[in-house]
């Protein structure tokens, strides 16, 4: 019973990040390409969900040493939830480089120029 009432409060967190995953989809394949906006998409889910385990892993340690056990479960829930998130998103980058060889990052050559008064 007590992980259905946990999963119950972060259905919320999920259904926002669906919303923003779809509307990110939406616009970059009307923009784009649907590669480009599988790799927007991972790229940007990537940043957000690291961020918001950042701020709930901080937000976690406060309730922690606040005494504070109810909030401590819920930011614990949502920390498990954006980490899980974070998971998937990486799984889903490997698959797509894997799938999409075209859109590894490449090294870019290095470019010397000298500038004036060292001009030759």
């Amino acid at each position: 019973m007590g992980l259905i009432a946990r999963l119950s409060r972060v259905v919320p967190l999920a259904i926002l990040l669906a919303v923003a995953a779809g509307v990110i989809y939406l616009v970059v394949t009307y923009r784009h390409s649907p590669a480009r906006a599988k790799e927007v998409l991972i790229t940007a889910f990537t940043w957000i969900c690291s961020v918001l385990s950042a701020f709930f892993l901080l937000v976690s340690a406060y309730a922690f040493f606040d005494n504070a056990p109810a909030v401590l479960d819920l930011t614990l829930s949502f920390l498990a939830v954006t980490l899980i998130g974070l998971g998937i998103t990486r799984l889903c980058n490997h698959r797509f480089l894997k799938r999409n060889s075209a859109y590894r990052k490449k090294r870019l050559a290095a470019i010397t120029r000298r500038r004036w008064p060292w001009e030759r």
